[in-house]
């Protein structure tokens, strides 16, 4: 049986591990840790499956909200580094503030060409991100947010990926339809769920910057969008 594509017309993009990376930088004022110590730091406030650490029943629902409620993110990462500085003696709080600094932030090489060559096709884009604090001038900073046409961050729409309500609503703020969008993300839980609501979904895998070069633009040739 011949397999009957639909053409891709409005793509969603995730922020972290997609678009861009929390990694440290020569400008980083980080406090006085080995290489590896920095890096469990960073892991810790951008790649966990669950709390890094054990958590009370307090800070377990804080947890939870995290990325609803920008006051509930402070909480439980503040309780999650100074676990950290008890450990090691090292005060690792000053990172809480570089993770939401949006400046602070790393794109990955294609992610300027690949957003511009979309909205030159007249593909409109989305970004969806989990998130507890405002990533637009990541993109304003560098001109790319003029090709994108709507920000849906779960903080601002009280909803967050799995939840179907965040690719629905970042799906119409595009005009686009579900059986016609493509999601691109790096987390098959969270970005995967928009599945199951008729997107199609390509995964990135969330390297450092420089060992992912193409990512974005191998994601969208998986379904026949070249840029």
């Amino acid at each position: 049986m011949t397999e009957i594509r639909t053409p891709i017309e409005s793509v969603v993009f995730d922020f972290s591990g997609t678009l861009f990376r929390l990694e440290p930088t020569s400008d980083w004022n980080t406090p006085d840790l080995s290489p590896d110590e920095l890096d469990t730091v960073v892991s810790w406030l951008t790649e966990p499956a669950g709390p890094p650490v054990p958590l009370n029943d307090e800070d377990h629902r804080a947890w939870e909200l995290r990325d609803l409620d920008p006051s509930m993110h402070r909480s439980v990462y503040t309780e999650i580094l100074e676990r950290f500085d008890a450990s090691s003696g090292v005060d690792v709080l000053p990172m809480l503030d570089v993770l939401v600094d949006p400046l602070r932030w790393t794109p990955y090489p294609d992610t300027g060409a690949v957003l511009e060559k979309l909205c030159t096709a007249g593909i409109p884009v989305a970004v969806l991100s989990n998130i507890s604090f405002d990533i637009r001038p990541a993109f304003t900073s560098r001109g790319w947010d003029r090709w994108i046409e709507s920000f849906v961050l779960s903080y601002e729409l009280g909803a967050g990926k799995p939840d179907p309500t965040a690719f629905t609503t970042a799906i119409e703020r595009i005009g686009g339809r579900p059986e016609k969008t493509l999601m691109i993300g790096d987390s098959p839980g969270t970005d995967g769920a928009a599945a199951s609501v008729g997107c199609a979904v390509s995964l990135v895998e969330s390297l450092p910057t420089g060992l992912r070069s193409d990512g974005l633009a191998n994601a969208l040739a998986k379904h026949h969008i070249e840029v």
